[in-house]
């Protein structure tokens, strides 16, 4: 070998081994993402990583429908990732599996993490027998969409703020839309506009520490009646979602005057209805039976799983996401609605005519029920009330009805809280 190839062949040598020696030394967190905040995280992120040059986050998105199942899953498996975004309706039930890192203690020690500065609702939804286990990612509640024109040629300059008033209202705008329109789009397989009524009411859904049902208490059958009332007074079509074509058009064209939904609608009847309906339509907190309103808390919360290797790093990853600014980017990207009421002082949302009854309605909303099997019950109050709107089952009967069904639904949580206090 002449000393001329040695010499390049030394020189190669030395700039190309210890770039294959170099390794990324970067704490690396896996972080599982939602819908559309799962497509839009890394934005964020990019910025997380430019401030902790020694984390790297892979992001993995999962669609709703696939979610819960990917997380039980990887739950049997010893699988889950490190922090992942929680629909608050399965944040009890990764709780109780063990599967959820208490995060008291953090927040405690926390300058980003202001509980007083949260709403009381979404802060409530993370509090699972007395421990914090989330942090509230987005909020959103359902609020009253209405036709400004179709009330005001009903006679009502002003949305309806209780329950005498809605009646009067609906009446009022029945009495003009004829036979081939109404007053209120309520889908009969939507359970939520239900659960927004009973949440108005001083009593609770369950009882005796969330393991009997409280169907039958006068405070849901209040709800239940007005709710049941505003098919049998022909107020509200008897239809589902897959019997209405399309939501938007349908309230363009006047077949309802009033439809009870979330604020992902702001930016679809902004896109979707015509020019000359914009200034036509707007939002209001929901009517209360005494005026004072309110309905469920939800979204989605920020977890870190026990099984995490670097839970310090992830709960820097949850406080950078839960910074106000941060949260007013991704309402930015996705209209997610902050958790936090100093992101509310953002000229971005303070000067949002559609969004404000959502900010009113966050202080007097609640949190569901805390309990794993939430989404069950929920599923059994929605057909309890299509079998009396549908099927003209007495309302009494299907509440004992509810109960009973209930009841069964709780049966394991009985036992396990009487373990609990068994001597």
């Amino acid at each position: 070998m002449s000393p001329r190839f040695a010499f390049l062949a030394c020189l190669v040598l030395a700039l190309v081994l210890p770039a294959c020696s170099r390794t990324d030394e970067r704490t690396v967190l896996r972080f599982w993402g939602m819908g559309r905040e799962g497509e839009v995280v890394a934005e964020l992120i990019a910025q997380f990583e430019r401030e902790h040059p020694d984390i790297r986050v892979d992001v993995q998105q999962l669609p709703w429908t696939a979610a819960h199942e990917k997380l039980l899953t990887a739950f049997a498996g010893d699988a889950l990732p490190d922090v992942c975004q929680l629909g608050n309706t399965w944040l009890a039930e990764f709780a109780v599996l063990g599967a959820l890192e208490p995060l008291d203690a953090a927040v405690a020690g926390s300058r980003v993490i202001d509980r007083a500065d949260f709403f009381a609702a979404a802060w409530d939804t993370n509090v699972v027998d007395g421990r914090l286990y989330g942090i509230p990612w987005y909020l959103d509640t359902r609020v009253l969409f209405y036709r400004k024109d179709l009330l005001a040629r009903a006679g009502f300059a002003v949305p309806p703020r209780d329950w005498d008033e809605w009646r009067r209202a609906m009446a009022a705008v029945k009495r003009l839309a004829g036979t081939d329109a109404y007053a209120i789009l309520l889908p009969l397989d939507e359970f939520e506009p239900l659960l927004q009524l009973a949440l108005q009411q001083d009593e609770p859904l369950l009882v005796d520490h969330g393991t009997r049902a409280n169907f039958r208490s006068p405070g849901f059958r209040r709800a239940f009646s007005f709710y049941v009332g505003m098919f049998r007074e022909d107020w509200a079509p008897r239809m589902s979602d897959t019997q209405i074509s399309n939501v938007w058009n349908e309230f363009a064209r006047g077949f309802n005057a009033f439809y009870i939904t979330g604020p992902w609608n702001i930016g679809e009847f902004k896109r979707r209805l015509p020019a000359e309906l914009q200034q036509a339509w707007g939002t209001a907190p929901l009517p209360g039976i005494d005026g004072r309103g309110g309905g469920v808390a939800g979204g989605t919360s920020l977890a870190v799983f026990r099984s995490s290797r670097h839970k310090h790093a992830s709960w820097q990853l949850v406080e950078f996401l839960s910074r106000p600014e941060q949260q007013l980017r991704l309402h930015a990207l996705t209209g997610d609605l902050p958790p936090r009421r100093s992101a509310w002082r953002d000229p971005a949302l303070a000067g949002d005519e559609y969004a404000q009854a959502f900010r009113v309605q966050f202080e007097q909303a609640r949190p569901a029920p805390a309990v794993a099997e939430w989404e069950r019950i929920a599923i059994a109050m929605q057909l309890a009330a299509e079998r009396v709107v549908r099927g003209g089952m007495d309302s009494e009967e299907a509440l004992r009805r509810l109960d009973a069904e209930v009841d069964a639904i709780l049966e394991k949580r009985r036992w396990m809280h009487a373990q609990a206090g068994a001597p």
